[in-house]
């Protein structure tokens, strides 16, 4: 119940961080792809380099979870075009629908009833890629 508690207040706050700095913004997000605004490459940058310290950490320290198992992070396979045709489809998907994954629930809880064809599209989306998986090259 307690981490439920606090898993649910770390993403009540990470939506209002989403809408205060308006990375949930459609505009801020077609500035990005138009390149005429630095806002979201700034955040975006950010949030990488903040990532690689954190790995970076973990991997040097005994970190240790929630539940006082040692974190393990396995090392990924060495791949060039997965992660480029991946981060394009990614990137295509963004750029149409105007939304991350991840703030299309802070736009929902916003009021924003059309978020509903996006979260329908990314989950069968994901359901897709569930069935297809074992056929692609990973």
């Amino acid at each position: 119940m307690r981490q439920t508690l606090y898993l649910f207040l770390i993403g009540v706050s990470l939506g209002i961080i989403f809408i205060k700095s308006e990375v949930a913004s459609w505009f801020r997000i077609y500035e990005m792809f138009l390149f005429k605004s630095f806002h979201m490459y700034g955040i975006i940058g950010s949030a990488v380099v903040i990532g690689i310290i954190i790995t970076y950490y973990l991997k040097k320290t005994n970190a240790k979870d929630i539940y006082g198992d040692k974190i393990i992070i396995q090392p990924k396979d060495k791949g060039f075009i997965r992660y480029i045709l991946g981060g394009t489809i990614f990137g295509l998907g963004w750029a149409l629908a105007g939304a991350c994954p991840g703030p299309m629930y802070v736009l929902l809880s916003s009021g924003f009833i059309s978020v509903f064809i996006l979260i329908f599209g990314a989950l069968l989306g994901t359901f897709v890629y569930g069935l297809l998986k074992n056929k692609l090259p990973h």
